[in-house]
């Protein structure tokens, strides 16, 4: 089997993980009714997530380093059906939290591990399209799990798409054991030692801009839904379209965001995709009022957004190559934590200020991004020699 094929195939294991974190906002008020509580209770399903997923990675990724790869994906996928089969059966918003807590544990591991091997099997000079592809398995559970999780809460009982998701995923884990090679895991070190890589001034930095970019995505993506419903007035059918068409151009914008970083460099490619997503933010907002503007906006705003991620994984790849593993780690959990913070904070202009506000205070966060990502440039690149005395320490 060639290494293209099973990169493709660890991107739909990203794709089943993507499926259940991202479904949420497609069906919050399908929840919050069922479950009988408020759009910014359900909302704060994604924040427990989140929240889990940042905190517990990186100290699961530490205890687990010295485990080959293939059997600690197959280890955390399996604890991730479980969960999701958790979420099937268990009656109740408390229930259901909890089996979010146990796929956020799951889900952490799985993605980590899985970038980590596609940028080791990958060809030489494709390691930024190689995690592109496996980005691409998120991105497509924007284009099939969210609308189709959609469909599926409009006519049957939203929990369904929770079974499929852990039943995919017990396949999943017979395709991997067939067909990914086992792989060494890195060199084992301490979590306090990974930690301090923030002492970089670069590393650290970057870190912040994807906790800015996604924070400003996740401010407004958590409440799409109902913010399309109520604000632009759009109706039940055109809602699953645009959540359609919001999924096509984030796969769209992360193909295009790996082509760019392998082909014209990361920081241009960066610095285009999060100027344009603050101006689609922007432009949301302003347009409102009139869903056929809407419609166009959202498939812009998505590929803007989209194309920032996998430039973004190489790009903190690079500033650490000997602790690969370590620095997606802390990206994940920096991209998780924004998350948090994103769904807290939407939850809060929801309540004291409006549903429209999203956008704006959305457009704010990536647009402290654009200019901690400037600035950062703009920093002494590493020394060699200290990098090493960090992973030597």
């Amino acid at each position: 089997m060639s290494n293209t094929l099973k990169i493709y195939i660890l991107a739909l294991v990203s794709f089943l993980v993507g499926t259940s974190e991202y479904i949420i906002a497609g069906i919050l008020d399908k929840i919050a009714g069922s479950l009988d509580i408020s759009l910014v209770a359900a909302g704060q399903l994604i924040t427990v997530f989140s929240l889990v997923y940042a905190l517990c990675t990186p100290v699961s990724m530490a205890l687990t380093v010295r485990w080959e790869r293939r059997r600690l994906i197959l280890f955390s996928l399996a604890l991730f059906a479980l969960a999701n089969m958790l979420a099937f059966v268990l009656p109740g918003y408390g229930w259901f939290l909890a089996a979010r807590v146990l796929m956020a544990l799951g889900a952490g591991v799985v993605v980590v591990t899985a970038l980590s091997l596609a940028a080791k099997i990958s060809e030489p000079g494709r390691q930024a399209s190689s995690i592109a592809t496996v980005v691409m398995g998120f991105t497509a559970s924007l284009i099939i799990g969210v609308p189709l999780g959609r469909m599926i809460a409009a006519v049957y009982d939203w929990k369904w798409v929770f079974a499929g998701i852990g039943l995919l995923a017990f396949l999943a884990m017979i395709v991997i054991h067939r067909s990914i090679p086992a792989t060494d895991g890195d060199a084992p070190i301490p979590l306090r030692q990974q930690l301090g890589l923030l002492r970089n001034p670069r590393i650290a930095m970057g870190l912040a801009v994807s906790f800015f970019w996604l924070g400003g995505y996740s401010i407004t993506y958590t409440y799409i839904s109902p913010y399309l419903l109520t604000i632009t007035g759009m109706s039940e059918q055109t809602l699953s379209a645009a959540l359609l068409a919001f999924g096509i151009a984030s796969l769209v914008g992360s193909k295009l965001g790996g082509y760019s970083a392998d082909r014209w460099g990361v920081l241009p490619t960066l610095i285009s995709g999060m100027l344009l997503h603050t101006v689609m933010l922007v432009l949301l907002a302003l347009a409102a009022s009139h869903w056929v503007l809407v419609f166009p906006l959202l498939i812009l705003w998505s590929l803007s957004a989209w194309s920032s991620g996998p430039a973004q994984q190489y790009n903190l790849v690079t500033l650490a190559p000997e602790s690969s593993g370590i620095m997606l780690s802390l990206n994940s959990s920096a991209m998780q934590l924004s998350m948090a913070a994103g769904a807290g904070i939407g939850g809060m202009v929801l309540n004291r200020v409006s549903l429209l506000s999203i956008t704006w205070i959305g457009a704010a966060g990536v647009a402290v991004a654009v200019v901690l990502l400037i600035v950062s440039s703009r920093l002494a690149a590493p020394d060699p020699k200290t990098a090493v005395k960090v992973q030597q320490a």
